[in-house]
């Protein structure tokens, strides 16, 4: 099986990478009627697509066996809660033998290391009923380890249960100690309020622990055969990089349904690291953007319906604690999160239809002496691929320029935050509103010429001065059009340090494209091309610098391209032809006054030490058990944070408006209205946005830049 579809891979090579880009719509490969594919076929075709189409193949040898080996471990039991050193000894002599197997179409290792995973669930199924059947003595003084890089795998089931112990009791104490807080509270309100004691809330608590772990289980059998061993091949295509991933058939689904561009929840994604359902993004203009507390690394422990109990989801499955999070619009979810400084806080959300409309380009006007700046906000570089005629983020940016220009306005300020990306065509359209003509991105295939992709139309839609807004969570296409406009020093770039570094193209390709099965095979998104800048420098994991840095919560945690696991390397090639604009006669001097600016306000200082502190409360190594050492370290940490409770808190004195063009479409829309309201209010209290304003309005164009675009206007 492995060397025919091998074959059939190499024959067709040009065409695959060629289909690739039109998700593979000609390519066909047929089994026998009503074939299923099996298991072990499923993976020898993942292997010859990534080996042939994957932009940085690996060779099918020991180094390649262990990194899958090591990724299915981290992936079943990365939290350390299931395997013993015990257990590894059955299975430890294959750590060199997965390659062979893969070729061989043999999947026993993951059949016997499942086999085990599932029989020693059943064992803690039973250790953690018997550890939540008695009281925990919290004047007891342990400590638990809380580094999950300084704990090591138990030697034996008798190690394993005093692991689940001591996790268990810290989880208990951690609600008593909120408990009794919230007791405290309502006694204050009310002094004829009979306040539980905290032996009665220990048993409360412990005995809810035991009803959410006894879920928890149930959910463990649900998992499907697929979804098992769809663990096991993602273990595989993550050691290629880690944006190649397979998508088993209804996560495939799903991935196809959120391309709708319409989500019904509370507008946040989520992924799952180790055990815990961790927020990865804030979508733009959803109830979680709107209410404000939820934030990019936060990990949602619980969540509950209105109010109703909370459901524990630490250990859950991505997927159901979607579904617990996720609901009806207008119906309020609470969820416990633990901060990324380590405090735990409860929250409410008001759940929603995550309209489209919050994805569009939109823009406001702000006055500065006696002149007029606009924000543009461009959340993604959004396209309908199936309708030519629909709305994308090209047309609707050059109109929107067009519409600040009528109004008048002096500069542009783009602001990318939180821009994950999109469209590489718009991105490039969007780079060519700015220049007359010439490349904007280099395109390169593993081993082949960098393809450059140009800007053909010579017209200057926006000619003046240009301010391009960044932070840590702009990638992709964001960096492609902020390098180009930084390469051709068109435009200043000012935000985080550097962005996001993703410089890498995928394509979705569904595997039943490839084999006619009667079985539906999933997905598989494939990394193709490495995006390069007009300079020759990748933005694989450098990303954009900026020309000038403001310093953010993210500035020295690890959420970056550089930070993820097998990412592919940065590199160079040749430099684009290209003419830089050479725009600005001031620019050096600008970027030094705002440097200076950033330097000396006392809340960009406040705010990076505020990041530091983030960073040195996640390293955290152990907790205590004992309840007045636990209380006095929780006490120390809500005083270290009551220091930074008001640092965002800002009032730049700029206030902002729609344009007039806005103002007619709207009038009668007074929920747009409201938006636009609290759209205008946040941007006159955002602290980077003040500074980019400032940027901004100081830019002073070159002589010879204006001559040579109003030669090109008469011509």
């Amino acid at each position: 099986m492995y060397n025919k579809i091998n074959l059939f891979i190499m024959k067709n090579y040009k065409i695959l990478l060629a289909v690739l880009l039109f998700v593979l719509l000609s390519l066909n490969f047929t089994y026998k009627a009503s074939q299923k594919v099996e298991d072990k076929e499923l993976i020898s075709m993942l292997i010859s697509i990534l080996s042939q189409a994957h932009y940085q193949p690996e060779d099918i040898d020991d180094d390649f066996s262990e990194s899958i080996y090591d990724n299915f471990i981290e992936k079943l039991d990365g939290a350390k809660q299931y395997l013993t050193l015990e257990d590894f000894k059955i299975f430890e002599g294959q750590r060199l033998l997965l390659d062979d197997q893969i070729k061989n179409e043999d999947i026993s290792f993951y059949k016997t290391v499942l086999s085990i995973y599932k029989n020693k669930m059943d064992v803690v199924n039973s250790m953690y009923k018997d550890i939540l059947s008695r009281p925990f003595d919290f004047n007891l003084k342990e400590t638990v380890i809380l580094d999950l890089e300084m704990t090591l795998y138990a030697k034996n089931n008798i190690e394993l249960k005093e692991y689940w112990r001591k996790d268990l009791k810290l989880s208990v104490l951690s609600k008593v100690y909120d408990a009794l807080i919230l007791e405290d509270d309502k006694f204050k309100e009310d002094d004829s309020y009979d306040k539980k004691t905290l032996k009665e809330l220990e048993k409360e608590i412990r005995e809810k622990t035991l009803e959410n772990l006894e879920d928890l289980y149930l959910v463990f059998n649900e998992i499907t055969k697929i979804e098992w061993f769809s663990v096991y091949l993602n273990s595989i295509t993550e050691v290629y990089d880690p944006h190649t991933n397979y998508l088993e058939p209804l996560k495939k689904k799903s991935f196809d349904d959120s391309m709708s561009g319409k989500i019904e929840g509370i507008g946040a994604r989520l992924q799952r690291e180790k055990g815990y359902t961790k927020v990865i993004g804030i979508v733009y203009g959803g109830p979680a953007y709107k209410e404000g507390s939820l934030e990019v690394g936060d990990i949602i422990l619980e969540s509950a319906q209105g109010e109703a109990e909370f459901k524990n989801l630490v250990g859950m499955r991505l997927k159901d604690a979607i579904e617990y999070i996720k609901g009806k619009k207008g119906t309020i979810v609470r969820l416990k999160l633990k901060k990324i400084d380590g405090r735990i806080e409860i929250i409410s959300i008001v759940r929603d239809i995550i309209e489209l409309e919050e994805t569009f380009v939109k823009s406001s006007v702000v006055k500065v002496l006696d002149k007029k700046f606009a924000v543009i906000n461009l959340p993604k570089f959004y396209i309908n691929f199936r309708d030519d005629n629909y709305r994308n983020s090209y047309t609707d940016m050059a109109e929107e320029i067009e519409t600040l220009k009528k109004e008048g306005v002096d500069g542009l300020l783009i602001d990318l935050r939180n821009n994950g990306g999109g469209s590489l065509k718009t991105a490039i359209e969007i780079g060519g509103l700015f220049i007359d003509r010439g490349p904007i991105v280099q395109v390169k295939y593993n081993k082949s010429e960098a393809s450059i992709r140009q800007d053909k139309d010579e017209r200057i839609q926006w000619k003046g001065p240009l301010v391009i807004l960044v932070n840590e969570l702009s990638a992709s296409a964001s960096e492609i059009f902020a390098a180009a406009m930084q390469d051709y020093n068109r435009a200043v770039i000012i935000g985080s340090k550097q962005t996001f570094g993703k410089g890498t193209v995928q394509n979705l390709l569904s595997l039943n494209q490839i084999a006619k099965s009667d079985n539906d095979l999933g997905g598989l998104k494939l990394t193709i091309q490495k995006f390069y800048r007009i300079n020759g420098g990748s933005t694989q994991i450098k990303g954009v610098e900026s020309d000038i840095s403001m310093p953010s919560r993210y500035t020295y945690m690890k959420i970056g391209e550089k930070d993820q696991k097998n990412a592919l390397v940065w590199d160079k090639i040749e430099k684009a032809n290209y003419i830089e604009t050479n725009t600005y006669s001031n620019k050096e001097q600008v970027v030094l006054e705002s440097q200076e600016r950033i330097a000396d306000n006392e809340k960009f200082r406040l705010i990076d030490q505020y990041a530091r502190w983030l960073v040195e409360n996640s390293k955290k190594e152990s907790a205590s058990l004992n309840f007045e050492e636990f209380t006095i370290s929780s006490l120390k940490l809500d005083k270290e944070a009551e220091k930074f409770k008001n640092i965002y808190e800002y009032e730049s004195g700029y206030s902002y408006s729609s344009t007039k063009t806005e103002e007619l479409k709207i009038e009668n829309d007074s929920i747009m209205i409201l938006k636009r309201e609290r759209w205008h209010k946040s941007l006159s209290k955002d602290i980077y946005v003040s500074e980019s304003i400032k940027v901004l309005s100081q830019l002073k164009l070159r002589k010879k830049y204006i001559d040579l675009v109003e030669k090109k206007v008469r011509l």
